[in-house]
């Protein structure tokens, strides 16, 4: 094949699949869950702190 012949036609990989599974956000609001605890208590110290009653 020379430059600029069109290359001939190659087989297509392109289609329908199955459908994809819907993935769970479960873990993902349990780590926001622990995330904010942890904030919420970081803060709890932090004015307990200023306070003077811890």
């Amino acid at each position: 094949m020379s430059p600029g012949d069109t290359p001939p036609d190659a087989g297509q990989t392109s289609g329908l699949s199955h459908p994809q599974p819907i993935p769970s956000r479960k873990p993902a609001v349990i780590t926001l869950i622990v995330i904010g605890i942890v904030v919420v208590g970081v803060a709890g110290f932090f004015v307990l702190r200023a306070l003077d009653l811890f």
